[in-house]
């Protein structure tokens, strides 16, 4: 008996809660100072940003969201978890339909090259936000809202400005700049109205303009030597480039709202820790998501890589850290209810 015991506490104590949780924290501050220490453009042309750098963005964003898939997906196979199977099936997909995306779009722009306005990514970043939503809406509806007057106000004042910064994003222009002028330059920023993820700058735009530009030839020859099926996915996802951003809006806007709901509903009580962290995660990437439809609005040279696009790290960190305080706060209370009937 002793023996089996000694035999699975290492495991154990791999992880144990302290464990992922001071696992979680070290991967976001060492993603902060990554991010500070090297984000910054060199100025040296159109791949400011080395190759390295972007690949390592990919690395800590990619490592944050499967953490977080897994470790949710470990509360929907516990019994145990109070807050419901469900709702961590629901966030544990979505955080793994989010590291799905963000494959294909490392694919598609630190491999092919390529600066598509749809991709098969975005398929997988649509699966994300929807299950991502749900299960927030689950956690949400499972409580009984006693939110006061001034709470609600908070959510509306919360909404009310989500919207607003939505509109004048997507509404505004830099002054004196044609749109049709900034997508198709070759040394503008990857045209990519996910989401999620970090596009590769200096890419070949995959639908260039009629008219001769020093990037067309570039681009004719990029899309001689790419296979076959990614010009047809690319041809055949290209028509939902504008119904695929009003849904980045919506979506954005309605995880800001549910987040603040849930910041709000499980204000205080044992309970309330782990999902102040899935509210903040939320937020998290909430700005993030912001940032790059500023940086592509009013920043037409704007190259991947940015600070603030350390927020979809936080993000992933985050949701794996609520998910591990759930776990062990849920494994805590049925050990005590079940000494109580003993």
């Amino acid at each position: 008996m002793s023996s089996s015991s000694d035999k699975s506490s290492p495991s154990k104590s791999f992880l144990s809660t302290q464990t992922l949780i001071l696992s979680a924290v070290a991967w976001a501050v060492f993603a902060l100072f990554f991010f500070l220490l090297f984000s910054r453009s060199t100025g040296s042309g159109d791949l400011d940003r080395p190759l390295w750098y972007l690949i390592s963005t990919y690395i800590l964003e990619q490592g944050a969201f499967l953490s977080a898939s897994l470790l949710c997906l470990r509360n929907w196979r516990s019994s145990q978890v109070i807050s419901g199977r469900n709702v961590w099936l629901a966030i544990g997909l979505g955080m793994l339909f989010y590291f799905v995306g963000n494959l294909f779009f490392g694919y598609w722009e630190l491999i092919l090259r390529r600066e598509p306005l749809v991709s098969l990514g975005d398929v997988f970043f649509v699966l994300s936000y929807g299950f991502l939503g749900f299960g927030m809406v689950l956690a949400v509806t499972s409580r009984r809202l006693n939110l006061e007057k001034w709470q609600w106000a908070t959510v509306g004042g919360i909404a009310v400005v989500g919207v607003l910064i939505a509109w004048l994003l997507s509404s505004a222009a830099p002054a004196g700049l044609a749109p049709e002028t900034v997508a198709p330059s070759p040394a503008a920023s990857a045209q990519r109205s996910t989401a999620a993820g970090s596009p590769l700058p200096g890419g070949a735009q995959s639908q260039a303009a009629p008219s001769v530009s020093p990037g067309t030839a570039d681009s004719g020859a990029e899309d001689a030597n790419t296979a076959g099926w990614v010009l047809t996915t690319e041809k055949y996802l290209e028509p939902l480039s504008e119904p695929l951003k009003l849904f980045y809006i919506v979506a954005d806007i309605g995880l800001l709202i549910v987040a603040t709901t849930l910041l709000l509903a499980f204000w205080g009580g044992r309970f309330s820790q782990s999902w102040r962290l899935i509210a903040a995660a939320a937020f998290c990437l909430y700005i993030a998501d912001i940032w790059l439809n500023y940086a592509q609005t009013f920043l037409p040279d704007y190259q991947s890589g940015g600070l603030l696009e350390v927020f979809w790290v936080f993000s992933g960190v985050l949701f794996g850290a609520g998910a591990v305080l759930e776990y062990d706060v849920s494994s805590k209370a049925t050990r005590r209810s079940s000494r109580r009937r003993g």
